[in-house]
């Protein structure tokens, strides 16, 4: 689960100050709202993660321009952006994380999917069509969920320096996609949960860390980094996880 063991080991690496790089971002002079741009970026980039045939040139486009595309083309990144706006405004609760699922997979799952866990086995297929992962058994989601969101209510109820906030942050995404606890949706709503933490804990201007961005252009690291904790629930290890919870304070270099 989420701990602090690699947190000496995460911290001697990051030799620079994040919040000063959000900062200066923050000083942008957008041609749109600065929080709606930067929620269209992490709808785009986080969709295209999965494969969405989506660029953001056309997505601005549909957004602010007002651009008319097939809509196959635009909504599940629209679902998406809606999500992100509704992190915006609310805090980050078991119940909130479950609403947040129903908006982003409105194009994505039937109803009675939407917001719920999921009751059947999981295995991760990759491109070769062969199991990547087989996650938490149905029988232990449940709990595996509770011991999950009473650890983030706790970090969010703690002082943390803003280092310790990106290095919890990452852990939350990691670790609610190797629960895997919904039926679809779970990597979007792991980098959704990252944005989440770092928006309760360090501000709105926190929406500027393009992490569904730098994810989706190093993907192929994203993905060995997420192997490197194991292939199976029950043996992961999560002592090799540093170059994962790198990677987003990095991005900020």
């Amino acid at each position: 689960m989420i701990s602090d063991t690699l947190k000496s080991a995460f911290l001697e690496a990051i030799t620079f100050d994040p919040i000063q790089r959000i900062a200066t971002k923050r000083e942008e002079q957008l041609p749109v709202d600065y929080f709606a741009f930067y929620q269209a970026i992490s709808s785009v980039y986080s969709s295209k993660i999965e494969g969405e045939n989506i660029d953001f040139d056309s997505f601005y486009k549909h957004k602010f321009l007002g651009v008319k595309y097939q809509s196959d083309y635009t909504k599940r990144s629209e679902d998406l952006f809606s999500a992100y706006v509704f992190i915006q405004k609310n805090p980050l609760t078991h119940d909130h994380v479950f609403q947040a699922h129903r908006i982003l997979s409105k194009h994505l799952l039937p109803a009675s999917q939407r917001g719920k866990i999921r009751t059947n086995p999981m295995f991760v297929i990759n491109e070769d069509d062969r199991i990547e992962y087989v996650a938490c058994a149905p029988e232990q989601v449940q709990g595996e969920l509770n011991r999950f969101f009473n650890r983030v209510a706790d970090l969010l109820a703690t002082d943390l320096s803003a280092l310790e906030v990106f290095f919890y942050a990452a852990q939350i995404h990691l670790v609610f996609v190797k629960i895997h606890p919904l039926q679809d949706g779970n990597g979007r709503t792991a980098r959704l949960l990252e944005k989440w933490f770092l928006l309760e804990k360090l501000g709105p201007t926190a929406v500027s860390v393009e992490l569904e961005k730098n994810y989706y252009t190093h993907r192929k690291d994203y993905y060995r980094n997420i192997r490197k904790i194991g292939l199976e629930y029950q043996t992961l290890d999560y002592s090799q996880a540093l170059n994962f919870l790198l990677m987003t304070v990095n991005s900020l270099r």
